[in-house]
């Protein structure tokens, strides 16, 4: 299953803007200072820079890593000529924000670099949540901040309803958890996590991506969306559910004439770690 195609990233660019929650959001801006110091762990296309500058924060600086060389190359290109941002060594720059990316492991790429804020959008029930939290603490300043956003938490739903759902959704959600470090369930866990852990949790609230036809038809790019979770499920129950072939083409036809929607259950997290 990958995550790093570059049109998928893209093509779900509206359908995490619309899962946002807004009071998480206003509780981190409340929370950061005037200029802060931003690393983001999984950068993909880099689409949290033009969501900050939005959200007014124009002063600072901003590094994002993304394994997937491809895509951070095209965070470079795109995300500049969208920001219409000023060249500078090794990135560019917007109002008083400085902005670069690079090709790395999130996990291990920050150290200590005594950040105001971690980003971590989609990201935690990739790796493991535990180790993740551990480097995004060393990576952060007094007072810093991880802000977890749209971290999936194991609800998949389709509509219409098929009498093969449920043996599907197991199996997607099975295969999800016998990848090493993936937790189908790290929304849940990284609530428990940051209770557990010395420090605070802020705040959190359901961040749910909803995808549904409208007039026959679905924005933007998200029926390229919907075809690559629907990808992402078959590559997951191959040969495990007899009946998931007969699914998947029922979902693609579903899909073509636009009628297929889709959710999946989230959680936004704001957490300020322990100050060392």
């Amino acid at each position: 299953m990958d995550h790093a195609d570059e049109r998928y990233l893209a093509a779900k660019r509206t359908v995490d803007d619309r899962a946002l929650d807004r009071r998480v959001r206003d509780r981190l801006l409340d929370e950061l200072p005037a200029a802060p110091r931003v690393l983001e762990a999984g950068c993909g296309t880099g689409v949290t820079v033009p969501r900050l500058v939005d959200w007014g924060v124009t002063a600072g600086a901003y590094r994002g890593v993304d394994r997937n060389r491809a895509v951070v190359e095209a965070a470079r290109e795109s995300r500049a000529a969208e920001l219409d941002a000023e060249p500078v060594e090794g990135g560019f720059r917007v109002d008083d924000l400085t902005v670069r990316f690079e090709a790395g492991d999130a996990l291990n790429a920050f150290g200590d670099e005594r950040a105001d804020l971690v980003v971590a959008q989609a990201f935690l029930d990739l790796v493991p949540v535990e180790a993740a939290l551990d480097a995004f603490a060393a990576a952060l300043g007094p007072d810093g901040l991880v802000y977890a956003p749209i971290t999936f938490d194991g609800e998949t739903i389709f509509q219409p309803a098929h009498p093969s759902d449920d043996a599907v959704v197991a199996a997607y959600h099975a295969a999800i958890d016998d990848a090493p470090g993936r937790d189908s369930r790290a929304g849940r866990h990284l609530l428990d996590h940051c209770r557990e852990r010395a420090g605070e949790l802020l705040a959190a609230a359901a961040s749910d991506w909803v995808v549904h036809p409208r007039n026959g038809g679905y924005p933007a790019d998200e029926r390229h969306f919907l075809d690559t979770i629907l990808s992402f499920v078959a590559d997951a129950v191959d040969g495990t559910v007899p009946e998931a072939d007969a699914w998947l083409r029922t979902r693609r036809r579903q899909l073509a004439a636009g009628t297929l929607t889709y959710v999946a259950h989230g959680y936004d997290v704001l957490y300020r770690p322990e100050s060392r």
